[in-house]
């Protein structure tokens, strides 16, 4: 069972940089899919970033030029990177993996139990 593990949330003012990792373990064929969604209390999910299985990488439209998303195959790692916060970045966030599509709906296979990132003005 594939099992995610999110770090690196916290709390940051609006211009500030945060970087979370998410460290994969359990699967035997990485996951076609692995990605960051977010959600905020009575919101839907929303797709932050995504890496496939051709390290083809798409960003929702908010965070576009903001975020970068990456990882470390060797250590079965998912980084992103984010940069020039607003506090309308403020949800949980989450890994998530799926092993054939990157949904656009968020409802992957696989997920965290999520990181809380706050960003106040």
């Amino acid at each position: 069972e594939v099992q995610l593990v999110e770090s690196g949330g916290g709390s940051v003012q609006t211009g500030g940089s945060l970087r979370l990792t998410c460290k994969a373990t359990g699967y035997v064929y990485r996951p076609y899919c692995m990605g960051w969604y977010r959600q905020s209390p009575g919101t839907k999910r929303e797709v932050v970033a995504t890496i496939d299985g051709h390290v083809r990488s798409v960003y929702g439209d908010s965070v576009k030029g903001r975020f970068t998303v990456s990882q470390d195959t060797q250590k079965d790692e998912l980084y992103l990177q984010m940069d020039s916060l607003t506090p309308e970045d403020t949800a949980m966030y989450y890994c998530a993996a799926d092993p054939w599509s990157c949904p656009s709906s968020a409802e992957y296979k696989y997920s965290g139990q999520g990181t809380q990132v706050t960003v106040s003005s």
